[in-house]
């Protein structure tokens, strides 16, 4: 039950075994509903790395992503249909909702670990995602929105939770914290980790622009990576180091440095994906140094989501220095050019109705 749909919808689907995205003015609205799915007219989505992997046509997106598909997994908008046993949300309710879809009956989902189902499907990966004006999802992954979060904010709940769920799994209250790469996630992780009470926050990246606005959102020293940096932040840490890495970058000099600045008995929450496979001194990085070494996929489902929605509302949070573009959907080509050249961090598309 709900509202009347069009017939058709425009989308951004992955169609060519190539780089790029296909602009489809007119793909069929998803009408037929299963008893506990929710439809949701989407207004505002954000591209992610993931999308821009997608969009580049890399190895891993070739290997992963099935062609014919509608992309993005980021995104807010209001309910306007119900399947028949959904009894949770209400049609014109203002949602966001979680990307990562889990089988609920493997141990994983059954034992409160959901977000690293060995089942889970993911919105615009395995599925039809939200670069499109409707989008179908389980009523178990459907978040409410507060009226007080803008609907720009609410459309990249899904990163900032990657963010919050590294710095809270690492545990940054009162300590030195260390962050390697500073994208979209790291720099969240900036003002997410300063908002969780770190002590001190150091940075690392390549990128001057992205190191500056890391100090504007709260990092006390930042440095270039390209430079010997590591004994900086022993010097300015009593000759001790970091007491938390929160590795974003998945490069592995980075990661070599993290380790090698993290201090004995450390912890290093990593949720960088490289390239491909790296070399690590296992020894002298993890072994004798003692560290607890966390590996971060995802959000908690749904601690992550109470957690970044109570810190959204909290006003300790800088997120629109970050979401640097809003774009209608027809733009998407600027969008996706200006996140390759570093004009843009965070791009979120206004996704046109439907009469």
């Amino acid at each position: 039950m709900g509202a009347i749909l069009p017939a058709t919808m425009p989308a951004l689907r992955k169609l060519q075994d190539a780089p790029g995205l296909t602009f489809c003015p007119e793909i069929e609205v998803p009408r037929r509903l299963g008893p506990r799915e929710v439809l949701i007219r989407v207004t505002h989505a954000g591209i992610c790395g993931t999308d821009r992997h997608i969009y580049e046509w890399d190895a891993w997106s070739r290997s992963r992503v099935k062609l014919g598909i509608t992309t993005g997994h980021e995104f807010c908008g209001r309910v306007v249909a119900l399947g028949d046993a959904v009894h949770r949300c209400t049609l014109g309710a203002r949602v966001s909702a979680e990307g990562h879809i889990g089988c609920g009956v493997c141990r994983q989902c059954r034992t409160g670990n959901a977000h690293i189902c060995r089942d889970v499907r993911i919105l615009g990966i395995d599925c039809d995602g939200c670069f499109a004006t409707y989008l179908t999802v389980p009523e178990e992954n459907v978040w409410p929105i507060e009226a007080k979060v803008p609907d720009h904010v609410a459309a990249v709940f899904d990163p900032l939770g990657n963010a919050v769920h590294t710095v809270m799994a690492a545990g940054v209250s009162g300590r030195c914290v260390l962050i390697t790469g500073v994208g979209i996630i790291g720099l969240m992780a900036v003002t997410v980790a300063r908002a969780a009470g770190a002590a001190r926050i150091f940075v690392t990246d390549v990128d001057h622009r992205r190191l500056e606005l890391a100090r504007q959102l709260g990092a006390d020293e930042v440095f270039d990576a390209r430079t010997p940096w590591v004994a900086d932040v022993r010097q300015s840490t009593g000759g001790n180091g970091a007491e938390v890495l929160l590795e974003m970058s998945g490069h592995q000099s980075a990661i070599a440095d993290g380790f090698a600045a993290l201090q004995n008995g450390g912890t290093a929450a990593l949720l960088g994906l490289p390239g491909g496979n790296i070399s690590i001194d296992w020894s002298n990085a993890i072994i004798f140094k003692g560290a607890t070494v966390l590996g971060i996929n995802g959000r908690r489902m749904f601690e992550t989501w109470f957690q970044m929605q109570d810190f959204v509302l909290s006003g300790r949070l800088q997120l629109d220095p970050i979401i640097t573009h809003v774009l209608n959907m027809s733009e998407f080509e600027t969008g996706f050019r200006h996140m390759q050249s570093g004009e843009a961090i965070k791009v979120v598309l206004r996704i046109p109705p439907v009469d």
